[in-house]
């Protein structure tokens, strides 16, 4: 008898093994569609400050606390694996589904401020394949929002046809300028010549 328990037990998957996976496939998806996966050292943080934190982020982004193994085997073989160095220590997980950047960590660093946590900062994070370092992070939080990107190309789509238009215009109001001033004395019209009979 405990040899047929015993190999049936070596067949199926270990109940913490089948958590594992579950755990690693929710890491997964949670990646699908994400723009940047950033880590923070979450380490003394209370239950109602991770509320806290997560109440203040927007709708595209999500904080997931989770093993670090089990992040580090979800985004093995993914464009976010540059990020498994990062995955030490005590860590909360930021999820941007957004290329809002700066409005997703935003609300991060103002509750960092709130409760003067200097030390609970981010470990690192991946954005279009490039790992950012906790000190690299002030490139991230200073990236155009997408709506002044939209105005900074629509700047840029405009400029040439008002620069073209303004010397149109110039153009005009000299011409008018010419048409209505008087003629001067050395330039009166010369009488028409007489028709000969």
């Amino acid at each position: 008898m405990t040899s047929v328990r015993s190999s049936a037990a070596s067949l199926a998957p270990s109940i913490r093994g089948a958590a594992e996976l579950v755990r690693r496939e929710a890491l997964r998806r949670e990646l699908d569609g994400c723009q940047l996966l950033a880590g923070i050292w979450c380490h003394g943080f209370t239950v109602a400050q991770l509320r806290s934190i997560r109440a203040s982020l927007p709708p595209t982004a999500r904080l997931v606390v989770t093993k670090n193994s089990d992040m580090a085997a979800a985004v093995a073989g993914t464009r976010w694996e540059a990020l498994r160095p990062c995955a030490r220590g005590m860590n909360a997980w930021l999820f941007v589904r957004s290329d809002e950047i700066p409005p997703a960590l935003k609300p991060y660093r103002d509750f960092q401020k709130e409760w003067k946590l200097q030390l609970n900062d981010f470990t690192g994070a991946v954005y279009e394949g490039r790992l950012y370092g906790p000190d690299d992070f002030a490139q991230l939080e200073a990236m155009p929002t997408r709506m002044q990107s939209y105005q900074y190309l629509l700047g840029c789509l405009q400029m040439p046809a008002v620069n073209i238009l303004a010397v149109l215009q110039a153009r005009q109001e000299a011409l008018a300028a010419e048409a209505d001033k008087p003629p001067a004395e050395g330039e009166a019209a010369a009488p028409a010549p007489a028709e000969e009979k």
